[in-house]
């Protein structure tokens, strides 16, 4: 069983704080045993006031990090003005050195200030809410800043965009962990999307498109019942009655995604449920995911997961968990 130890300070967004415990406790394998422990801890043990008007018991101390497998962050309100590690609040800095150098380290929202204050993302990939993006990058120019993602996954290191965004990231855990079929149990119990499509820039002072007639989601749906066939992207222009250039605009605005990346994303789903799910040889796993060919589905799933299809299968075949760990990006 996987241990999560959930990170609080003072001011914690009490959202953000209750989601690990809610998603992570939600898993179970096919016989209802609990995939994952999940505590929370502050730095001495003691209550934590949050940003709301009560405040918050935590179960442990700073030494439950010594024995987690995965550290979560989760925001404060603060955490904005936590600039370097020595504005961090006593003790949190001696506390993320606790963390076991196998562990998982993962912010969620402004937790991201935290990880780089400790010097976490020096170098790496990360997000935080795109409200703070551009005093973040200012403040941390080591730090590859990618704003318009609902998360990042460097491998060791994940952080997520704002609020909401942790729930992708937690899916996104689980679903390394334990494959899509845990995850998918996992968001249905908790009556949310097991993926959501595109990235935090569409909610940048604007409200989420509303899929319609005059949008690229019915073009969406019609290729994603023709995985299997070559997709050009002038065909699935045509299909929502717009220029090549106005759907390319239209597509990322809506999605986050060019089309050539959602489809390879959407490819890629499709053939990790095939796999999961069904004893078809990877020739034609491939061929119904249209990549053609066996290598090039190998390729793809090594860039999404570091794996090969056989080893995907063995690990997270029927769902159940047995050893892998996988690592991605969020593009």
């Amino acid at each position: 069983m996987r241990r999560i130890a959930v990170l609080a300070v003072d001011g914690v967004v009490p959202f953000e704080l209750g989601i690990p415990a809610k998603l992570f406790g939600a898993a179970t394998d096919l016989a209802g045993q609990p995939l994952y422990e999940v505590v929370a801890c502050s730095v001495d043990g003691a209550p934590v006031t949050t940003a709301a008007d009560f405040s918050v018991a935590v179960g442990q101390d700073a030494a439950a990090l010594a024995t987690a497998d995965t550290v979560i962050v989760p925001p404060a309100v603060d955490m904005p003005k936590i600039t370097s590690r020595d504005l961090l609040p006593p003790g949190l800095a001696d506390a993320i050195d606790r963390i076991p150098p196998g562990a998982r380290i993962v912010s969620l929202c402004l937790g991201s200030y935290v990880l780089a204050s400790a010097g976490l993302l020096d170098g790496l990939a990360a997000t935080t809410h795109w409200h703070e993006a551009a005093d973040f990058q200012r403040a941390f120019p080591a730090v590859e800043l990618r704003p318009d993602v609902l998360f990042v996954d460097t491998g060791r290191i994940l952080t997520s965009a704002g609020a909401a965004a942790a729930v992708d990231l937690c899916l996104h855990l689980i679903r390394l962990d334990h494959g899509s079929g845990v995850a998918n149990r996992v968001a249905r119990a908790c009556v949310v999307p097991p993926w959501r499509d595109g990235g935090q820039a569409q909610y940048v002072e604007r409200p989420v498109p509303t899929p319609s007639d005059a949008g690229t989601a019915p073009a969406r749906e019609w290729a994603l019942g023709r995985l299997d066939q070559p997709l050009r992207l002038d065909e699935l222009a045509a299909h929502a009655g717009m220029s090549r250039r106005t759907f390319t605009r239209r597509f990322r605005a809506e999605v986050g995604l060019s089309p050539g990346e959602w489809l390879t994303r959407e490819r890629v789903d499709l053939a990790r449920h095939l796999l999961e799910h069904t004893d078809l040889p990877v020739e034609r796993i491939a061929g119904r995911c249209g990549f053609g060919t066996a290598a090039a589905l190998r390729q793809q799933l090594r860039d999404a997961v570091a794996v090969s299809p056989s080893s995907y299968r063995r690990t997270f075949r029927g769902g159940l968990p047995h050893s892998g760990q996988g690592a991605g990006a969020a593009k």
